[in-house]
C-alpha cells in the first residue's frame, strides 16, 4: 500500500503490501498503565492549538539538547537542523531517497556533548553514527551500530536515551509485506525490535558500544544481546514517560490494525509484542517465539484514512493543565491527534489536526511539538 504526498511516493509510516491477515484471535498479558501521583485522574477534555514556529523539508524527528533552548529537527532529506534554521550536520550526499529511507532519527547524549543520527547510506542501510558537538559544530564523526536492510521499507529510525542513560534504537522488521524472513520473532537478528546500548562506555578499548550486563538476552545462546524488546512490525516513534520512565512505542501495522504498544518503567525487557505471529491482537501468520504482550491501544486501519500510527508522549508539561498524564498519538494519513488519559486508555478523544503528521517532540519543559511531513514544526498549545 502506498500514497503520494507532497509530490513524494512516501511510504515511511505506510503498511505494505500482503493478503489480509486471517481473524483469529492470540492471547497474552497486557501491563495496565498505572496513575502516578502527579497525574491529573480528571476526564476533563479541550481542544489543542498548533502554533507554526517553522518551516523545514520533510521533517520527521526532533530531539533538544541539555543547556540549549533550541530545537533540534531531523529533515528525511538529510540534514540536522535547529529551530532558528542553521544546519548542524548535512547527509544529504550520503542518504537514500527512497520512500521509506533517509535520515529518520536524532537524539543527544544526556551530557550534551554526543549527538546521534539514524539514517540510511545509498544502498538502503541502517548507519547510527555519532558526532561530538559543542553547541556550535559537530566533529569526531564515528559510526555506532551498522544494520543490513533486506528491503527497502520498515527502517524504523527512533533513537532516545532512556531514564537509564542508555540508547534505544528502533529498526523495523526488513521490510516487504508479512515479515517474509520472519525476523520480529528471531532473536537472530537485530530487525524487528528495539536496541538498548551503551554507545559511550568508559574504557571501551575501540568497541563503537557495549551492551549492558543486564539487557534481557545476554547469556542467552542464539540470542542478539543488544535487543531490549522485540516482535515489531516499524517502530516508527517511541518515547519514554519524563515523570514515571514508561516507555510507550507505536507500531505501524500491515493490513488490519495500527498498535501502540506499552513497557512499565522497572521492566527487566524481553517484552515480545507478537508481529509477526500477530497484528495487533489477532492472529497473523508466523510462528511466536515467546509469551506475547497485548497492545494497550489498537484501532483498525483504512478506516476514516488510518493507515500509520504515531505515538506521541505523555503530556508533563504545565501549560495545558487539562492534558496532564494524557498519551497524545495520532495518525499520518487521516491527521487526527487524540489524547488519552494513561489508566484510562480507552477514552481516547480528537483533540486537533495535523496534516502529514509525522513526529512528535517534547521540550525541556515537557511542552509539546508535532511535526508535519509537508514542512512546518507545530507548538502545540491550550485551543
Amino acid at each position: 500500500m502506498r500514497l503520494v504526498v507532497s509530490g513524494l511516493l512516501f511510504a515511511a509510516l505506510i503498511a505494505c503490501s500482503a493478503s489480509p491477515s486471517p481473524p483469529a484471535g492470540s492471547g497474552g498479558t497486557t501491563p495496565v498503565p498505572s496513575a502516578s501521583p502527579s497525574q491529573a485522574t480528571s476526564t476533563g477534555r479541550g481542544e489543542l492549538r498548533f502554533t507554526e514556529i517553522a518551516t523545514l523539508d520533510k521533517p520527521v524527528a526532533f530531539a533538544v539538547r541539555e543547556g540549549d533552548e533550541r530545537l533540534y529537527i531531523a529533515e528525511q532529506t538529510g540534514r540536522l537542523r535547529t529551530s532558528d534554521g542553521d544546519t548542524v550536520i548535512d547527509l544529504s550526499a550520503e542518504v537514500s531517497g527512497g520512500n521509506e529511507q533517509g535520515l529518520l532519527g536524532v537524539a543527544f547524549h544526556p551530557s550534551g556533548r554526543w549527538l546521534y543520527l539514524d539514517w540510511t547510506d545509498a544502498r538502503g542501510h541502517t548507519h547510527v553514527t555519532e558526532w561530538a558537538y559543542d553547541g556550535t559544530r559537530a566533529t569526531g564523526r564515528r559510526d555506532v551500530l551498522f544494520q543490513e536492510q533486506p528491503y527497502p521499507n520498515h527502517n524504523g529510525g527512533q533513537l532516545a536515551f532512556g531514564p537509564d542513560g542508555y540508547l534505544y534504537i528502533a529498526l523495523g522488521d526488513g521490510g516487504s509485506g508479512g515479515d517474509p524472513q520472519g525476523n520480529g520473532q528471531d532473536l537472530g537478528t537485530l530487525l524487528g525490535k528495539i536496541l538498548r546500548i551503551d554507545p559511550r562506555p568508559d574504557g571501551q578499548g575501540g568497541r563503537p558500544y557495549t551492551v549492558p550486563k543486564d539487557n534481557p538476552f545476554v547469556g542467552k545462546e542464539g540470542a542478539k544481546t543488544e535487543i531490549w524488546a522485540y516482535g515489531l512490525r516499524n517502530p516508527w516513534r517511541f518515547g519514554f514517560d519524563r515523570d514515571t520512565g514508561d516507555l510507550w512505542i507505536g507500531d505501524v501495522g500491515q493490513n488490519a490494525w495500527e498498535e501502540v504498544d506499552y513497557q512499565p518503567a522497572g521492566s527487566e525487557g524481553g517484552e515480545n509484542y507478537g508481529w509477526n505471529a500477530r497484528e495487533g491482537k489477532e492472529r497473523h501468520s508466523g510462528e511466536k517465539s515467546g509469551e506475547m504482550v497485548d497492545p494497550v491501544i489498537t484501532y483498525p486501519l483504512h478506516e476514516g484514512g488510518n493507515c500509520s500510527v504515531i505515538a506521541g508522549y505523555v503530556y508533563r508539561g504545565r501549560k495545558i493543565p487539562w492534558l496532564q498524564g494524557q498519551f497524545l498519538y495520532g495518525d499520518f494519513c487521516a491527521g487526527w491527534i487524540k489524547a488519552a488519559p494513561v489508566d484510562e486508555l480507552d477514552k481516547a478523544t480528537e483533540v486537533g489536526k495535523v496534516e502529514q503528521l509525522s513526529s512528535f517532540g517534547e521540550g525541556h519543559d515537557g511542552e509539546l511539538y508535532a511535526l508535519s511531513l509537508q514542512g512546518p514544526l507545530y507548538r502545540i498549545e491550550s485551543g
